[in-house]
């Protein structure tokens, strides 16, 4: 269900209580613009909220910004990227939160709405996009696909440079282009580091390699210009065993090994945090605003202060 601010105040004021909202004047989280690894939250999860709910629940749980969807159902639009994704950029900002990652789904620039995007982004200050994904056609081949997709990308590439802002491709558990993530190298390995790369998720890299995974972020290294950071473990559902998003800490990810190896590999660039568990327990959605808001930031905050800690550990901050 959709809610909005103006909702949560209602509900306050009916209540009679008094609560300290986040302060849009400076006494809320402010980015380390010289941050190695600025943490951002994939923006999906919290979509069907008002912008202002996400930026007090974003300020509250000390992450700094937003990686934002701007892609077909998602909370921007693209048809409507230069009117909205200003508004939403200028409000992140009364926050002091940053709107500098988004998620796309570009994946060629035939499309008559990338380069709008792009451009649009690019002079708002959005400085990382993730790209759309690919599919494998069989009847063509999984090599000729990847030679046909690498060809798109250049494509693309050459807006990327055009407007200064860089485009990664996410691997992802299952058959699409960037589940084995060996393949990945193959779509980048012609293309410049400084505008397309690899979003690196070790989340999925893990499901497809349990102990592979560590092989094919050494291979595509040098492309590794954001991570999307999640964990997870393995379930039964519906008798088949399924890789389940849990709360960070809480599952199979090799953290030690994965920061320790991000650190000797010289890997730097914003970290997109992926709350992909479900944020409330049965009947929590139906919560008012005030309560809903109080569990999300405990439940981010936890992700955060998890992360920060592997960060620290490995003098990464």
């Amino acid at each position: 269900m959709k809610q909005n601010r103006r909702d949560f105040i209602t509900t306050i004021a009916a209540a009679g209580a008094a609560i300290p909202f986040y302060s849009a004047t400076g006494h809320g989280y402010k980015p380390d613009p010289d941050s190695r690894f600025p943490i951002r939250i994939f923006s999906k999860p919290l979509d069907a909220y008002d912008f202002g709910f996400m930026c007090e629940c974003t300020a509250k749980s000390g992450i700094g910004g937003f990686d934002l969807t701007v892609r077909p159902g998602g909370k921007v639009e693209p048809s409507e990227v230069e009117t909205k994704l200003p508004l939403l950029v200028k409000e992140a900002r009364k926050y002091n939160l940053a709107l500098d990652m988004m998620v796309t789904g570009i994946v060629t620039a035939s499309d008559p709405l990338t380069e709008r995007v792009l451009k649009t982004a690019s002079s708002l200050g959005i400085t990382h996009y993730r790209f759309g994904y690919l599919e494998f056609d069989y009847k063509t081949g999984i090599w000729e696909s990847l030679q046909k997709h690498k060809t798109s990308l250049k494509e693309v590439v050459v807006l990327n440079q055009k407007y200064n802002i860089h485009g990664d491709y996410q691997n992802h558990a299952g058959t699409r282009v960037g589940g084995p993530v060996w393949d990945l190298y193959e779509l980048l390995r012609e293309l410049s580091p400084a505008f397309a790369g690899c979003q690196y998720d070790v989340r999925h890299a893990m499901v497809e390699g349990a102990n592979a995974w560590i092989i094919g972020m050494r291979l595509i290294a040098p492309y590794i210009k954001t991570l999307a950071i999640k964990d997870f473990t393995w379930m039964t559902v519906k008798g088949r065993p399924s890789a389940v998003t849990v709360p960070m800490g809480e599952g199979m990810v090799n953290w030690d090994l994965f920061f320790r190896t991000v650190k000797e590999l010289n890997i730097s660039g914003p970290i997109t945090l992926h709350v992909e568990y479900p944020l409330f327990e049965k009947g929590e959605e139906k919560l008012p605003l005030l309560q809903q808001q109080e569990i999300i930031v405990k439940k981010l905050k936890k992700d955060v202060d998890f992360l920060n800690g592997f960060l620290l550990k490995y003098q990464l901050l």
